[in-house]
This record gives C-alpha cells, structure tokens and sequence, in this order.
C-alpha cells in the first residue's frame, strides 16, 4: 500500500496513516486502502487495534481538499458516503480500537478519532471541524459523532464556529482520555492496548458490542441486548478460565479466544 502502514506486536495491530507530507491528509486512495488494511487484520490473533499518523506533525489533517475542491455534488456525496463507510467499518470493528492522536486531527482527522473506541493524544495535538470554514459541513460523522462524545453545545460552538481546539482542551470536554508528552505517546498506546489484550478477548468484543448497539436504545431494551451478550460468554472457554482463576486465587489467565 503507498498510503497506509500495518505492523503487529503481538495481540496489538498498528495502523499508520503513511502520507506525512500531506499531513497524513484522507483522500479516496487513504480511504480504501485504510478499509483494505481493516480486511487483512487476522482476527484471530490481534486482539486490540492502534490508528495513528506517521510523523510527529500530524494525526490527519483532513480530508484532501485539493481533491474535494472541484468535485459535482454527486461525487462530492459518494465521498462522503465513503469515508462514512469506512469510519463506521471502524467504529463497529469486532476489537477495541485505540487513536493515538499525534498532532493535528482535524476535519476528516478528527471525525477518524471519533469513531475510534479510545482516543489519547500527544501534547502538541490539535482537534478540529475547520469545514463551515470552507464552504461546507463535516462529511465524515463530525455533525454526529462530535455531540454524542462531547455534548451539543460544546460540538455546535466547534462546528459552527470552526474552532480549533489544543489537547488540554480536548481533555477537559472528555474528547480524550488522555493527554502524553509525544515522545510517550505510542508507549502509552501500546500500554493501554497491552491491559486490554490480557483480558477475555470475547468478553471484551462483546462488552464493546453491547455498549455500542444499547448506546441508542431505550434503557430497558439496551439491557436485553446485555443480557444476551453476557449469556453468551458463559458458553466460553475464557469465562471458565477467568473465574477458575479468582476462585483459585490464581494471578495467570489462560484466555484462548474461545
């Protein structure tokens, strides 16, 4: 691939946006091999997924808009149905996924943190919506995804006022989880990966699973869809590992994704 780096450290992937003289900007090439990359990641091994930037400038500037600029507004609409395609590909990805934000996320950048699991950035971050700005709106989930993480009136102010904001900021409104100097910004990753990986890999894809398809529903329908994800895991090998370990007071875990 020309725009988009996989590597594996054990159960951990990494995905890197590869085009840092364009500040890792989106354009249909990113899109579709970042969804082919997706594809190629062996389930059965990785455990936990990292999206990053390449560079210490940027996370994702954007989208490309010297691609966008000219576009009919057909095409305009299939890019954008595209890159919603992919982000929600992400956002309901079977395993937990982590952006390391690691500079500028803004535009396109931004709405790829968004649909990510955990969000955790470097210091010298910068998040986003530029795109009133430009003559347009956010066309990546920006006007969805914004409000549901940080409430409608801190996301309508960034969108319909295009302001930028700086990690301690993103911090304080609850955009990250976490803010690292950059030079630990992939330790931490790699980190908090690591203590997600150590534990029941089907438990976990589905509490992620739970969490996301009962988020939208009414309270006493969101708890069916618990009650069935939870009765599912004691058909596992894991449940029987994990709670054979706490009863015999056994601190090693021999979770086999089964």
């Amino acid at each position: 691939m020309d725009f988009i780096r996989y590597e594996a450290k054990g159960s951990v992937g990494i995905i890197y946006l590869n085009r840092p003289k364009a500040l890792n900007a989106l354009n249909s090439q990113v899109l579709q091999e970042l969804d082919l990359a997706m594809d190629s990641i062996d389930l059965e091994i990785i455990r936990v997924l990292i999206i990053t930037g390449e560079g210490d400038k940027a996370f994702a500037a954007g989208a490309d808009i010297g691609e966008m600029s000219t576009l009919p507004r057909k095409r305009a609409a299939e890019f954008s149905k595209k890159g919603n395609d992919v982000f929600l590909k992400i956002e309901n990805y079977p395993i937990p996924v982590i952006a390391a934000v690691n500079g500028y996320a803004l535009g396109g950048g931004c709405e790829l943190s968004m649909c990510c699991d955990i969000r955790i950035c470097s210091e010298n971050a910068v998040f986003g919506q530029p795109e009133t700005g430009l003559g347009i709106t956010p066309g990546f989930g920006g006007t969805q995804r914004l409000e549901r993480i940080v409430g409608a009136g801190r996301a309508k102010e960034m969108v319909l006022a295009a302001t930028n904001i700086k990690a301690d900021e993103a911090y304080r409104i609850g955009l990250v989880n976490h803010v690292y100097p950059q030079a630990e910004l992939m330790d931490a990753a790699l980190k908090l990966a690591g203590k997600i990986a150590s534990n029941a890999p089907i438990a976990v894809r589905h509490a992620k699973k739970s969490m996301n398809e009962g988020y939208s529903l009414p309270i006493d329908e969101a708890v069916e869809v618990e009650e069935e994800l939870f009765g599912d895991c004691f058909q596992t090998h894991d449940q029987k590992e994990g709670m054979g370990a706490f009863l015999e007071k056994r601190k090693e875990k021999n979770f086999i994704n089964q």
